[in-house]
């Protein structure tokens, strides 16, 4: 959010510097995001003229350039490349002749010089508000009001304009701080707690008390949950014209381009209050009626910009006897809009629906200054305050004459807040002990009334407009933020007391997982739990349907993830284009799923793994990550989980060429394979990638049935004993392993296989394994007699079972 530092101070009267003031506001959580100065010196105006455009034509050799011939009141048109795009014959522009010097957004200064641009000799400068120092808008050139006289010096219809723009990183619940009173309010309470010299002046208008008569036209809210407050005025003899000088300055300051007057003037009304405001011509009004209601899916509405959009049915709609006029808070219509023939206007201010405006403005992807407030909420105690603000610079600046009353519908006054605040919770959540006389000096200085008061507890009124303070930690957090942070004092010790748990913390076996995947190499990803509709088609799922948004904010976030691939695969794709091909990549999430009885939403673990398994260096060769290191760090994962893999089927997943399904006795805990060659070419993926997905939740119901048990590592040596043997091709290493440990003999604690060999030096239809096996016994040294004992007895299984023979 843009404020002017000027036009902050028509509300507040400090001797703070900018600089101090920044600090003030960003220590109470309207952090100030930057601090630009605007405005310059009028002798830069001097040596600018006003000039007129007499033709344009394009450039021979440059397609965005114009070469354009000015006329400065002499009779001697000048020739002036031009490359804004909208420059155009007939307009009236600020033009920097040779010799003029204008400055630089840095504060330096440059002097236009005659020059060959492409070919073509320009004679000076056709410049816009930001090249002369007087506004923000570069989208192209000042155009200037056509009164302006060719020759004639910018200076004498410019005053000097100096000015600080201060960038707010609002935060979406400040609702009460969208406008420069809001800030000031805010401002004047922090200063005056932290004892600084500070005024807050007060919001005043001079609007007549005389009666006007009725209002000639007739208003009807149709729902007034969607529509609280809806106020109207008509006005009549109004001469749209460009605005005065310091309201086109403030306005220019916040990065707005002034329009002319009526415009203006209610922009200047939602900058300077919060309170949108739109107007009307009112001889476009049909059957001098307006009507607040929503219109049946499928309306065709035409908006100001041109557009012509089908309603949803959900939009509130301001509409006269016949047609919508405007869509509430969101957007004009084209039919309706103010131009320059306009001399008469009916000029509304309302407190609409915070949730509906949302839904409107979402749905047709627009997002404009009154709808980024009407979203949040306004204030409704000053919904009449701004139309008559409004109408008091209508009167003055447009010869405006009022042509009735105002009308306020209001049938259900919203109400403010009861919030009860504990004074000893105060203490509890913020360390410190603040003396009861500064909270309450903190409370009225928000504008929030204590109604009722005992020596623990305050019962506490809060003003509407403050959306963000409904629960007494919210009001814990105001009195902090006007406190000051830095008040608190950071004490020198912390107690703190260790409480036996039952069960598993699950945020720390998450946290413990993905640090042990840190140490493997990877990198944690975070994905959008949002995707793109188009993924339905690109990927394979099992059966159910992916979740739809209804209110999506793009087409890229219409549905809900199936699965994690999605995100950690653009992930891939998105690595892969900046040229970094070795990925390990892992993320926690949640995977949504639509079925015909129920939607389901489950955690997960997704892993993927592309590349080569080290970086490049002279003392080893790269080599490429396979199926089995995905496997080996899923198996440390259950390994350090205190969990065994009894069972592995090959998965079902349609995104994984090959892979198989994980599981601890009936109960699945995941899969894992080679993603597809066909899905990774129509994401323009040309490396194999590995990817595993594991049940989160599954896993940690698991793991928190396991009981931790310790033991004393053995005194005695382990023993190895290796053997080559011939198979046929069909036997799975799997079944070798689980017969090794079906011995019921505790003396072997590993297997592992080494070697594998299939070759022309082999029978047909076999292969040779070699396997190697740890023995130990935890009592004391095995001797070869026992060792021995135990091999011949594991050989005789192997043959008997696999038909296996010694080599």
């Amino acid at each position: 959010m843009k404020i002017s530092y000027h036009w902050l101070k028509n509300y507040i009267d400090t001797d703070l510097s900018i600089d101090e003031i920044a600090a003030v506001l960003t220590n109470i959580g309207l952090e100030i995001e930057g601090v630009e100065k605007v405005g310059g010196a009028k002798e830069y105006l001097q040596n600018v003229i006003v000039g007129h455009v007499l033709s344009t034509e394009k450039h021979p050799n440059a397609d965005k350039l114009k070469i354009t011939q000015i006329d400065f009141g002499n009779g001697e048109p000048l020739q002036i490349v031009c490359g804004a795009p909208n420059v155009a014959a007939g307009q009236k522009v600020a033009v920097a002749r040779i010799g003029a010097v204008l400055p630089t957004p840095d504060g330096e200064s440059f002097k236009i010089k005659k020059a060959k641009i492409r070919g073509e000799e320009s004679n000076g400068m056709i410049c816009s508000e930001v090249e002369l120092g007087i506004g923000e808008d570069h989208s192209g050139i000042l155009v200037l009001p056509e009164e302006y006289t060719p020759g004639t010096p910018m200076s004498d219809y410019t005053t000097s304009h100096e000015d600080h723009l201060l960038e707010i990183g609002l935060t979406p619940n400040r609702a009460d701080a969208m406008s420069h009173y809001g800030v000031a309010r805010d401002l004047f309470a922090a200063l005056k707690i932290r004892g600084k010299q500070a005024h807050l002046k007060p919001r005043t208008t001079h609007y007549p008390t005389e009666s006007k008569g009725k209002n000639p036209f007739e208003i009807e809210v149709v729902d007034s949950k969607l529509a609280p407050r809806y106020a109207g005025v008509y006005l009549e003899n109004i001469k749209v014209k460009p605005s005065p000088e310091w309201l086109q300055n403030d306005l220019r300051t916040i990065g707005l381009s002034p329009i002319n007057n009526v415009v203006d003037i209610t922009n200047y009304i939602l900058h300077d209050l919060g309170q949108p405001l739109h107007a009307f011509d009112a001889a476009k009004i049909a059957g001098k009626k307006v009507i607040v209601k929503t219109l049946p899916e499928g309306t065709s509405f035409k908006t100001l910009d041109g557009v012509e959009r089908k309603l949803k049915g959900h939009e509130l709609m301001i509409c006269d006897a016949e047609k919508p006029m405007c869509m509430a808070g969101v957007f004009g219509g084209a039919d309706a809009g103010i131009t320059e023939q306009t001399t008469e206007i009916f000029l509304e201010s309302a407190y609409f629906d915070p949730v509906t405006i949302r839904k409107g403005a979402k749905a047709h992807g627009l997002n404009t200054d009154a709808s980024f407030r009407f979203e949040r909420g306004i204030d409704p105690t000053i919904t009449v305050e701004g139309l008559q603000k409004a109408v008091e610079l209508l009167v003055k600046y447009a010869d405006a004459e009022i042509a009735s009353d105002i009308t306020d519908l209001y049938p259900n006054p919203i109400q403010d807040f009861k919030v009860s605040l504990r004074l000893t919770k105060v203490k509890q959540i913020l360390g410190v002990e603040i003396a009861h006389e500064t909270i309450k000096d903190i409370l009225k200085v928000l504008d929030i009334e204590i109604e009722h008061e005992t020596e623990e507890k305050l019962d506490l009124i809060v003003p509407s407009y403050r959306v963000d303070v409904q629960r007494e930690i919210d009001l814990i957090e105001e009195i902090l933020r006007i406190y000051g942070y830095d008040n608190i004092e950071i004490p020198n010790k912390v107690s703190f007391s260790i409480i036996k748990t039952e069960g598993i913390n699950k945020e720390k076996v998450e946290d413990f997982v993905a640090r042990q995947l840190n140490a493997f190499g990877f990198h944690e990803a975070m994905n959008n739990s949002m995707i793109k509709r188009e993924y339905e088609k690109i990927f394979e799922f099992p059966e159910g349907e992916f979740v739809e948004m209804l209110n999506p904010l793009s087409a890229d976030l219409a549905v809900m993830r199936r699965s994690l691939i999605t995100g950690l695969l653009e992930n891939v794709v998105f690595n892969l284009n900046r040229r970094h091909h070795d990925i390990k990549l892992f993320e926690f999430g949640k995977v949504y799923t639509k079925t015909a009885s129920a939607y389901t939403e489950t955690r997960q673990l997704g892993i993927i793994l592309s590349g080569n398994t080290t970086t490049e260096s002279w003392t080893q060769h790269n080599r490429k990550t396979s199926f089995f290191d995905l496997k080996g760090i899923v198996n440390q994962i259950f390994s350090r989980l205190h969990l065994r893999i009894n069972k592995e089927v090959p998965t079902q997943d349609q995104n994984l060429s090959d892979g198989i399904e994980l599981f601890a006795g009936d109960v699945a805990l995941g899969y894992m394979g080679v993603v597809d060659k066909k899905l990774a070419k129509k994401l323009d993926i040309n490396q194999e990638v590995y990817y595993a997905q594991l049940n989160w939740d599954t896993v940690l119901d698991l793991a928190s049935k396991q009981q931790l048990k310790y033991k004393e590592i053995s005194k005695f040596p382990s023993s190895r004993r290796d053997l080559a043997l011939l198979l046929d091709e069909n036997v799975k290493y799997e079944d070798l392993y689980k017969k090794a440990f079906g011995t019921k003999n505790d003396l072997l604690k590993a297997v592992n296989l080494f070697d594998v060999y299939e070759g022309d030096k082999l029978p047909a239809g076999k292969k040779s394994y070699a396997l190697s096996f740890i023995l130990q016994d935890e009592n004391k040294t095995l001797n070869d007699q026992e060792i021995d004992a135990f091999m011949k007895n594991l050989i005789k299984m192997y043959e008997k079972d696999f038909g296996a023979t010694l080599r």
